[in-house]
């Protein structure tokens, strides 16, 4: 069957986005076939078509943060049915057989996962594009049931930024008791907040800017903490055991790193590159305190984050928007001038 989709791409480094009209994959044995809803619009599209990290294939259709209805399902497929709702993340395929794959780790795949676009098919070669488009084929090993009721807009970003923060939460093992600070208030920092709130963490944010009090609290922090006031700072000495820095752009941890408990740890899950300041080993030695990383999540945890924003009624706080309206977005992100994540409603494609 030939599949003719109609998008949005990039054609070339820093130009606009334009209507673009593409052909999908002949849907495969295993595949899922969706007709796609909401599109959310991750930071990272933006330094993807600008090339920002390299390896930039036009024409690129951008879009990681899928949700929509299935309307295909190959002979093999066992999990969907015409009809339901799915979504799909950053991923669409993987080795499946390292030992990262194994453990149902597959965004960590030793041999590299084939992201949801900008990509290149393991199996036939030919490019993924995304979500900024009305239909998608994914294997239905990284579809992912969404739960119905859920606000179908807001779900969106946990495609993305829900799973990028409930992931490290799930990890170092965030529950009730827990001390949780967030590093940034954006796409994946309120997302980090109301997530590590509803496991029942005590949750700090880190801000430079203290017009974001308000909606800290509302979101579910309980402390806003000035970084750039040193009195603050040092008044939060040996409390998370868990600080999650959301930030995108090189910044100094140095600060953060006494504010861990004994054995904490900070987890970047922002910033992708060389860390301008030097780390002091000090304070991490004498605390056995760690810095780490994070990307994303596994299928399953994926399942497990859309499973639990359905039954406490969490999702991501968005502006929906059209796809005609997607240049204007990108800049008003760059000016972090949108609480706290663009949606595509991408019926205005059709």
């Amino acid at each position: 069957m030939v599949m003719n989709v109609k998008g949005y791409a990039a054609l070339a480094v820093k130009e606009d986005l334009v209507p673009h009209s593409f052909v999908r994959r002949d849907p495969r044995e295993d595949d899922v076939v969706i007709d796609i809803l909401y599109s959310g619009v991750c930071h990272s599209d933006i330094h993807n078509a600008y090339n920002d990290w390299g390896g930039a294939k036009y024409p690129m259709v951008p879009g990681h943060e899928i949700i929509g209805r299935v309307v295909h399902v190959g002979k093999s497929v066992t999990k969907f049915n015409v009809g339901d709702l799915a979504g799909v993340g950053c991923m669409v395929d993987s080795c499946q057989h390292c030992s990262a794959c194994e453990q149902g780790l597959k965004q960590y795949c030793e041999e590299g996962n084939t992201l949801t676009y900008n990509d290149i098919d393991r199996h036939d070669g030919l490019p993924t594009f995304g979500g900024y488009s009305d239909k998608i084929v994914v294997t239905e090993k990284f579809v992912v049931k969404v739960p119905e009721g859920i606000d179908l807009r807001g779900a969106a970003p946990l495609l993305c930024a829900g799973i990028t923060t409930w992931s490290p939460l799930r990890h170092w093992q965030v529950g009730e008791g827990s001390k949780v600070a967030v590093v940034g208030l954006g796409g994946l920092g309120h997302m980090a907040i109301k997530l590590a709130n509803a496991l029942g963490a005590e949750v700090t944010l880190f801000t430079r800017s203290p017009g974001k009090e308000a909606d800290a609290r509302r979101l579910g922090a309980s402390h806003v903490v000035l970084s750039t006031d040193s009195e603050q700072m040092k008044a939060t000495a040996n409390q998370f055991d868990l600080i999650i820095d959301t930030v995108p752009y090189v910044h100094d941890l140095n600060p953060y790193i006494p504010t861990l408990a004994l054995s904490g740890t900070l987890v970047l899950v922002g910033y992708l590159g060389a860390l301008d300041t030097f780390l002091n080993t000090v304070p991490l030695i004498l605390g056995r305190r760690s810095v780490a990383g994070s990307v994303i999540g596994g299928i399953a945890e994926t399942q497990e984050m859309l499973d639990f924003c359905g039954q406490h009624g969490i999702t991501a706080d968005v502006e929906v928007i059209n796809i005609q309206d997607i240049n204007h977005a990108w800049q008003r992100m760059l000016k972090s001038d949108v609480k706290y994540r663009f949606v595509i409603d991408i019926a205005s494609l059709k």
